[in-house]
């Protein structure tokens, strides 16, 4: 049985045709019941999400990393309720290879359960997993329903389920294709003792939120059912089609309203898995013409011997998630809306690589295109009457700390500690600031997770929580604050620890329209402290503000200053681990923020001093908050005067830059400089 080609997964990305079935139920949709029946679709997903987060048990899933969906008997997506966007566009491939290949062995019937993670199949990376249920009345398939959610742990090499020093999928754990794990609405015991045994770090916690997809799926299978006999199959047939079309025409109309030509966007990633490295990580031309768009990722640095590789509907998927938050946001969540899009994706590049590749970590690669995606959009929608939509990427990289071993309650543990993730900053908003610790880059609509419910399951003390100073990109619009956590192993002896991540020596967001970039994430460690010691004391000089805490080092202990990815190492009760998430990049020139608004940022502790005067170059009175109107205007006429100095013609500046390169030893995974050309095979183990 052959894996999904790129052909065909870009094929099925597209909605199916009409079948003649779904043609005549579409003319017994009345007027006014087509709205009726769509908001009967929302309130069917919305609560079937709250089932989802409520009988989840990782934090991804308490944090609302997920999204439960609803499609046509053709598996094409009608409708989801999403905490993010990035499953929503490519399940109908998973779907649709279930269609293609199991219709005879090992059959579609009422009541299956479907179960799915590997990317080579339609998927995100290993931890993404769905489950899928189809729906049938009075035997006639007439929809699926399906609930997806990432679990951390899938018995890779390295706990946590992103395995950074994988080189093959062999090395990235539980790899499964569609398979059938329910019967007659029930899990089947092999399967369950499959997962229980397979070598996962926290059986209990995979099996939790497996129950937990397949109860979410069967909620919205049954209430689809309880409409059906309410309003009758072909009303419910009828909607689903009707709801494609609508959502395709929208599509179609949107897309014709922005302006035609090439618009391109390069990003650049400073890490592969633990190693510095340089990648062209994503090279995007999109091409708008009439009605149409096309992502071309020509120039793309070429895939590497890492789990830091994207699989093609992963990297749509990223995609999708700005789509939906800003330029469809007014479009139902359905496939039809990908009907004016296409992707060229050429082979052996970092976004298309072998079948054999790694890519439990692509996101930290997939996220690059949606980076790349905002800065091509914007200057399209600048120039048309959606350009108060325009926004700078959100804060795109985070402390994505892994934790695994023995709970204080004696429970296997191997999760990841979400508040960094779910924490980041808006990117800067063409009329407005981006909104501080806004949410996950990955899951618009995530939450943070309750401190106490955190110290309550695992061994850590949550220390402090806060906006994290400086971490926002400044600009006439500034990006959204990110936030710092400090995490003490509590309450046991010792407890394993990893890093995965990127974004140490270049931030990923690019700012716009001459705004400034996000902070760079540090990886913080703190060994053999006295913190512990000196809570129990009930010390009076001890601090919790981070800012003292990382300039004065008032905490004492090794100091530990290295790249966000850390390999695993073992951490003893007291150690420290600060978790940070990225501030969003700016919007226009700081220099023309308003003073005011400058001084507002230096009351809720947005930004330092240093940066209202260096950056911003406002004069003030920092005992009464007040700005020097006549000294600001002297700094920002001599700061633009000093940049008038510091230019040169854009043709002498491209004859000087093109002579530069970076150090050869960070070029290992670039490709040939600069075009990002392949050197080399890939030798994978």
């Amino acid at each position: 049985m052959p894996i999904p080609t790129l052909a065909e997964k870009l094929q099925w990305l597209k909605p199916a045709p009409a079948t003649d079935y779904e043609k005549e139920c579409v003319q017994t949709i009345k007027h006014g019941s087509y709205e009726i029946g769509v908001q009967i679709t929302n309130d069917i997903l919305d609560e079937a999400m709250e089932v989802f987060v409520r009988s989840s048990r990782s934090y991804f899933g308490v944090s609302g990393d997920s999204m439960v969906a609803i499609f046509t008997a053709g598996g094409d997506l009608i409708n989801g309720s999403c905490g993010t966007y990035l499953h929503a566009i490519i399940q109908p491939i998973i779907i649709k290879f279930i269609l293609k290949y199991y219709q005879e062995n090992p059959g579609i019937r009422d009541g299956d359960i479907f179960y799915t993670n590997d990317a080579l199949y339609g998927g995100i990376h290993n931890p993404d997993q769905v489950a899928i249920m189809p729906v049938f009345h009075e035997g006639r398939l007439i929809a699926w329903a399906t609930a997806a959610l990432h679990t951390t742990e899938t018995g890779a090499v390295e706990p946590g389920g992103m395995p950074v020093s994988a080189k093959s999928r062999f090395e990235e754990g539980l790899n499964m294709p569609p398979i059938k794990i329910g019967e007659n609405f029930h899990l089947r015991n092999d399967f369950l003792e499959f997962y229980s045994v397979y070598g996962l770090r926290a059986p209990a916690m995979f099996i939790s939120d497996l129950r937990a997809r397949c109860t979410t799926a069967d909620r919205v299978r049954v209430r689809l059912l309880e409409q059906v006999e309410k309003r009758g199959v072909e009303f419910i047939v009828g909607l689903m089609r009707k709801m494609l079309d609508v959502a395709e025409a929208g599509a179609f109309q949107k897309v014709k309203a922005l302006p035609d030509g090439k618009f391109r966007s390069v990003v650049f990633n400073d890490a592969i898995g633990w190693t510095p490295a340089l990648v062209r990580a994503c090279f995007l031309t999109l091409t708008k013409s009439g009605d149409r768009l096309t992502f071309d990722f020509e120039g793309t640095s070429p895939e590497n011997p890492s789990s830091y590789n994207v699989h093609t509907q992963a990297v749509v998927g990223h995609i999708a998630n700005f789509m939906y938050e800003y330029f469809f946001h007014d479009l139902p969540i359905c496939s039809s809306t990908f009907a004016p899009i296409d992707f060229v994706f050429p082979e052996g590049i970092i976004l298309n690589p072998d079948k054999l590749a790694a890519t439990s970590c692509c996101v930290y690669i997939g996220m690059q295109t949606r980076c790349a995606t905002h800065n091509c959009f914007a200057k399209m929608m600048y120039a048309t009457n959606l350009w108060t939509q325009v926004a700078s990427a959100p804060g795109s990289q985070h402390t994505a700390q892994i934790c695994a071993g023995h709970s204080q309650w004696n429970l296997a543990v191997s999760d990841v500690l979400s508040f960094s993730l779910n924490t980041q900053g808006q990117g800067g908003r063409a009329a407005d600031d981006g909104m501080d610790a806004y949410g996950f880059a990955w899951c618009a609509f995530g939450r943070a997770p309750d401190c106490e419910q955190v110290e309550g399951e695992l061994p850590i003390t949550v220390n402090l929580s806060q906006h994290w100073k400086d971490s926002s990109g400044p600009g006439l619009h500034r990006g959204g604050s990110g936030a710092v956590q400090q995490w003490m192993i509590h309450k046991v002896p010792n407890m394993l620890s990893l890093c995965m991540g990127n974004g140490s020596k270049v931030p990923l967001g690019q700012p716009l329209f001459g705004g400034y970039a996000s902070a760079p994430i540090p990886g913080i460690s703190v060994r053999k402290t006295d913190m512990l010691a000196r809570m129990r004391e009930g010390d009076p000089e001890l601090t919790l503000d981070h800012r003292e805490l990382l300039e004065d080092r008032s905490t004492h202990g090794d100091w530990t200053f290295e790249l966000i990815a850390r390999t695993p190492k073992m951490y003893s009760e007291g150690d420290l681990l600060f978790g940070f998430s990225g501030g969003g990049p700016g919007y226009g020139d700081p220099l023309e923020r308003a003073p005011e608004s400058v001084v507002v940022d230096l009351k809720k502790r947005i930004i330092s001093e240093w940066t209202a005067k260096n950056v911003y170059r406002v004069a003030f009175d920092t005992e009464r908050g007040k700005v020097d109107n006549a000294q600001t205007n002297e700094l920002r006429a001599a700061e633009r005067k000093a940049r008038l100095a510091r230019g040169k013609p854009y043709d002498a500046f491209v004859a000087d830059w093109s002579k530069q390169s970076p150090p050869q030893e960070i070029l290992q995974y670039y490709g040939s400089w600069p075009d990002a050309k392949p050197t080399g095979p890939v030798f994978r183990p």
